[in-house]
């Protein structure tokens, strides 16, 4: 960034949808000023800032400020609940907490109950993360303070201040929270290291992906590792424009892509599915010149009836947290191959392996590892889960490898749903659902969904219980305690649950259920 602004110190780098707009020279001048003034309020290098805010030019500034100084970067996603958030707060021990208008509230309530937590009140944070909990402070972007709370415009210094480059890669950059197979919050240990070799192995693909003179959408959230590392990454080593868009609508976000010429338009999957019928779609997209897309499978019919209908090639990539996140890229492929992710990226390794460990005989399925400089360093706090000593890594996906090193996705081991590119763990949404009065068991699965790619789906066993009161129940909890992606879609009561002989549910009975459902052999 700061290589840009001394190069090309007026042209633009940021634009917001609103009209907001930020040169080169002027968002180094603003990502100076945050670093000094974070420095000067007391957070210091290797401190947490937690940042819980939309697709802005606040984030952006904020988080290269935090990592200019050397600080350890937390987004988050904006639409978390207090108490999701309070978790988070109190599990990165974050020192300052970062909100804008629209997320203040929230990050109010989090804030009251993690002082709560540590004042010794039980409430919902477990007690190993309390212990890891400092009371954060409140910064506000544009909104009303309370007591206590500092504005944005307060914590920028009058001037920047001149901070030492890094001198050690491998110090810690950002935690992101890819939740957790135990239901906790889990938080991806990304270095300095880490993020730079992803950037730089994208750029090193041919065709590439981003050049300077691009227009890039900025539609992913920045709380994202895609928004964050793939897009934003991008566009600081290409010096591109980033357009930056707080909310995916259909038809405003095409008006968008027309007004600023948008030619490169990253997105996730449901965008295709919402986009499909609107009239004109090839005029529309009349500036595009690539389309990524990324975070969850994409169906190889849909891209199919896309690049028909608008003649604009769709790249499809592997990618996750703990990566970075780009994996692999049909950019990268020898041939493009329906239903491929596409091969490795310069610099990353790709192999399967078996349940002994072995390699799969011929082009049979096995679980994904890979190797790289983009690889994270384990998990917060302890760094556990990370690669082993030879710098392989398992992923939980399994998958096959064809003859030209094409990856083709076939399953996850873990049971991992991806709603709209987002992750949701069954287990955290199941140990939710047995807070509410009268549910015994809880199994959440994902089905397909035309829109947001999969969907959560819950089966409930509550005995003695009005089944409809139950589901209604069961949903107004879950708003109350989780994301808007990671509520069930469909609450089924049922009697019992199917088990295997040891007590463990049967969940692809379930999926075989949905199966059915969706093949209209159930009523």
């Amino acid at each position: 960034m700061a290589d840009a602004a001394a190069e090309s110190p007026d042209r633009l780098a940021l634009v917001e949808s609103g009209g907001r707009s930020l040169t080169w020279a002027q968002l180094d001048e603003e990502v100076g000023r945050v670093a000094t003034g974070l420095n000067a309020a007391g957070v210091l290098a290797g401190h947490r800032v937690l940042i819980a805010v939309g697709n802005r030019i606040e984030f952006v500034t904020t988080y290269l400020g935090v990592l200019r100084a050397q600080v350890v970067a937390v987004p988050v996603n904006p639409g978390a609940t207090s108490g999701e958030l309070a978790r988070m707060i109190a599990d990165s021990g974050a020192r300052m907490v970062v909100a804008d208008v629209e997320t203040v509230t929230t990050a109010r309530e989090a804030v009251a109950l993690v002082a709560r937590a540590l004042d010794g009140e039980t409430v919902e944070i477990d007690a190993d993360l309390v212990g890891r909990a400092v009371k954060p402070r409140l910064v506000v972007i544009g909104g009303t303070l309370l007591p206590g709370e500092r504005s944005y415009d307060h914590l920028r210094a009058d001037t920047a201040r001149h901070v030492p480059p890094l001198q050690d890669p491998e110090k810690l950059a950002c935690l992101l929270y890819t939740s957790g197979t135990s239901g906790r919050p889990r938080a991806a240990m990304l270095t300095h290291r880490a993020l730079l070799a992803n950037i730089d192995q994208v750029a090193q693909v041919e065709p590439k992906m981003i050049h300077g003179d691009d227009v890039v959408l900025g539609v992913l959230p920045l709380f994202h590792v895609y928004g964050l590392n793939a897009v934003l990454g991008g566009v600081l080593r290409h010096r591109a424009k980033l357009v930056l868009v707080d909310r995916f609508d259909p038809q405003g976000t095409l008006d968008l892509i027309e007004d600023e010429a948008c030619s490169v338009v990253p997105v996730a999957p449901p965008v295709f599915a919402y986009w499909q019928p609107v009239e004109h779609l090839e005029e529309r997209l009349g500036p595009v010149r690539l389309i990524l897309s990324g975070s969850a499978p994409l169906s190889p019919e849909l891209i199919d009836q896309f690049t028909a209908r608008t003649g604009i090639p769709v790249h499809q990539g592997y990618g996750l947290t703990e990566a970075s996140p780009v994996v692999t890229s049909t950019l990268c492929s020898e041939v493009l191959q329906t239903g491929s992710v596409g091969a490795a990226l310069p610099g990353i390794g790709i192999r399967l392996v078996d349940e002994a460990g072995r390699e799969p005989e011929g082009e049979d399925p096995g679980e994904i590892q890979i190797s790289g400089d983009n690889l994270f360093s384990g998990y917060w706090p302890d760094g556990s889960g990370g690669p082993d000593e030879e710098g392989w890594w398992s992923t939980g996906d399994v998958g096959f490898l064809d003859a030209s090193g094409d990856l083709f996705l076939v399953d996850r081991l873990k049971e991992l749903v991806i709603v709209s590119g987002f992750n949701v763990y069954p287990v955290e949404v199941e140990e939710v659902i047995r807070e509410v009065p009268g549910v015994t068991e809880a199994a959440v699965i994902g089905v397909e969904d035309p829109t947001t790619g999969e969907a959560v789906v819950a089966y409930v066993v509550a005995p003695g219980t009005d089944a409809e009161a139950t589901a209604d129940a069961v949903r107004a909890h879950c708003e109350r305690r989780l994301a808007r992606f990671k509520q069930p879609s469909r609450v089924e009561v049922v009697a019992e649950l199917p088990l295997t002989v040891t007590g463990k549910v049967q969940k692809g009975r379930l999926r075989g259920i949905e199966r059915r459902r969706a093949l209209g052999l159930l009523e």
